[in-house]
């Protein structure tokens, strides 16, 4: 404990360098917390809402688009498909079951997705509020994502008018009110970033803001669509013939979504490269900072260290000293570093509003970061043990003598 004490005394007998050092070093630490944090945070954002969904079905288009839009709702879908054509893939022996997924309108930018209730049992969803615990029962009643109920400030039993649109700023449905019905539980799943109701209600909305007679409503039943399906297979061997079979046989596309979130994160993968050199040249730069800096100690202080030998300090007590000086070094720096890591994390979440779309942003401690202090005390005692070193070889009659 002595020796750590000195070594924190002797550490800050120059202040503007030590800041220096523990910058340097704790920038370099930010960007890997920064790149750990990203990464941890979206690989489980996907692995969530991924699971159980071995495909997408929808308008054709982009496939990716279909997996962003349909399952991680951050993109707008590329199209309609027939309800018709839906139903005649649920017979298909391949398939165990589907999920409807109806998406065009939204309530304050947050996505009104019409649906079944085997959308809520995917996701294990559980009401945190509502009357008698129910979910909907009727067309146009709704129930409301954690997030998304906390950030609109609504209660069971309040109404609102949706918007035309996946985004805030469209026209509104004239005088057709959705009622909530109940509130989930945050379940860290897409769905506490919905509005949820049955896919009768979507159809109602634009049914009755269209329709002039009854001819026209029937017209409109008939030809009535969804925006994408998910689907289930009956066994993992379907994989090899069923997504051949839907884009070949019909007029929609079926894409995997554990193929297309592999390719995104390839696209992905050569920016993250760049930020992990630059991360990687910090850290060297800080690291033959600390190692100048303690070389530098080790000249200056010879008279220091001369005394303490004649005051019977072993050699590798004065090696010690060096070493505790890197280790406090090392010990500031992974904090800084994992806190402004933290920071821009939570300053890149606030700015693309992730925490609305793949909820990203938040103090989370994924086990990943342990890599943070391990690396910074790494890199501060490696670039210590040259200079302790030769204050260890040193002798009392050398160091006296270059007084």
């Amino acid at each position: 404990m002595r020796t750590l004490r000195f070594a924190w005394r002797y550490l800050w007998s120059r202040p503007l360098g030590a800041a220096l050092n523990v910058l340097l070093l704790s920038l370099g630490l930010a960007s890997i917390t920064f790149l750990l944090l990203v990464g941890a945070q979206l690989s489980k954002a996907f692995d969530r809402d991924l699971a159980g969904i071995d495909v997408v079905v929808g308008a054709k288009g982009s496939p990716m688009q279909l997996i962003l839009s349909g399952v991680l709702h951050i993109d707008v879908p590329p199209g309609n498909v027939p309800l018709s054509a839906v139903k005649e893939l649920i017979r298909n022996p391949l398939v165990d079951h589907i999920i409807p997924i109806s998406l065009g309108d939204n309530y304050a930018g947050y996505r009104i997705v019409g649906t079944s209730l085997a959308y809520l049992e995917h996701y294990e969803a559980q009401l945190a509020q509502g009357p008698q615990n129910r979910l909907w029962d009727a067309p146009m009643q709704v129930v409301l994502g954690a997030t998304t109920a906390r950030k609109l400030g609504l209660a069971p039993g309040q109404t609102f008018i949706g918007s035309h649109g996946l985004g805030a700023g469209g026209h509104t449905h004239g005088d057709i009110v959705y009622t909530v019905v109940g509130i989930l539980a945050p379940s860290g799943s897409v769905l506490d970033r919905l509005i949820l109701t049955d896919t009768a209600s979507v159809w109602k909305v634009h049914e009755d803001s269209t329709a002039t007679d009854d001819e026209d409503r029937q017209v409109l039943e008939q030809e009535r669509e969804i925006t994408m399906a998910l689907v289930q297979y009956k066994t993992p061997m379907a994989a090899l013939s069923f997504p051949r079979y839907v884009n070949t046989s019909t007029e929609m596309q079926a894409a995997a979504p554990a193929l297309e979130i592999s390719r995104l994160l390839h696209m992905l993968g050569l920016g993250t490269e760049v930020l992990r050199a630059f991360a990687g040249v910090l850290l060297l730069t800080a690291g033959l900072s600390v190692f100048i800096a303690l070389w530098s100690a080790v000249r200056e202080r010879r008279a220091d260290l001369a005394l303490l030998r004649m005051l019977g300090a072993p050699p590798r007590k004065i090696a010690a000293l060096l070493l505790c000086e890197a280790l406090w070094l090392g010990v500031m720096a992974a904090v800084l570093g994992l806190l402004l890591g933290q920071a821009f994390t939570l300053a890149l979440a606030w700015m693309l509003q992730l925490d609305n779309s793949l909820l990203i942003g938040g103090m989370v401690w994924p086990a990943e970061l342990v890599v943070v202090p391990v690396l910074a005390l790494s890199v501060s005692l490696v670039s210590a043990l040259l200079p302790a070193w030769g204050a260890y070889r040193v002798s009392v009659l050398e160091l006296l003598q270059t007084r």
